[in-house]
């Protein structure tokens, strides 16, 4: 699977209605409907994506909107939540944390503390990780047992991709400090209530 077939699919996903599980049952079935090793493929290129959300800026952004309640599990399931966005909000992002606050998701969260938040509500979606896997499973009729295959074949294609640092670190050197828009919409004493 390529970068545009994957980023077209997590376009697609962003837009399309219906809870998360229902959304991600379409995933699931577009990637039922390729080979195995597009499975793979699609969670190499989502662990990559990943790995660029991981910046200091982001890591206050989203501390910020979730009240100081977010863990580092917590900040990988941000991460997913971000890249099935979609490209132009992820990017956005990327460059930018305080475009955050032009998020829909976010801005409807503005004014509760998280606490107050239904799951779907959460800008964190980890079940997104497992949904490569599960197709795996199902393709090569390995659902029980599957697990340790799917982690070989990712390692493998993850061996043949060339990602030099520089390329896995350039978000960080374009993100700009603050996030005045989402201080405004997430006042710190606001996140202090209890």
């Amino acid at each position: 699977m390529d970068e545009r077939t994957f980023w077209a699919l997590m376009d697609e996903l962003s837009c399309r209605r219906g809870a998360r599980h229902e959304r991600l049952d379409w995933l699931r079935g577009e990637l039922r409907c390729r080979p195995a090793a597009e499975s793979v493929e699609f969670q190499a290129r989502l662990e990559v994506a990943c790995e660029a959300v991981a910046t200091d800026a982001l890591w206050r952004a989203v501390r910020r909107v979730e009240a100081g309640l977010c863990s580092d599990d917590g900040f990988d399931y941000f991460a997913l939540w971000l890249v099935a966005q979609g490209q132009g909000t992820y990017k956005a992002v990327l460059a930018d944390s305080d475009a955050l606050a032009d998020v829909a998701e976010v801005r409807a969260l503005v004014g509760r503390h998280p606490r107050e938040w239904c799951g779907d509500e959460w800008p964190e979606w980890e079940e997104l990780d497992y949904v490569a896997q599960e197709v795996f499973g199902e393709l090569t009729g390995r659902e029980d047992d599957g697990l340790e295959a799917f982690y070989e074949a990712l390692d493998a294609v993850q061996e043949t991709w060339a990602r030099p640092e520089a390329e896995i670190c350039l978000a960080e050197a374009t993100v700009r400090v603050g996030t005045p828009r989402l201080d405004a919409l997430f006042p710190a004493e606001a996140g202090s209530r209890s």
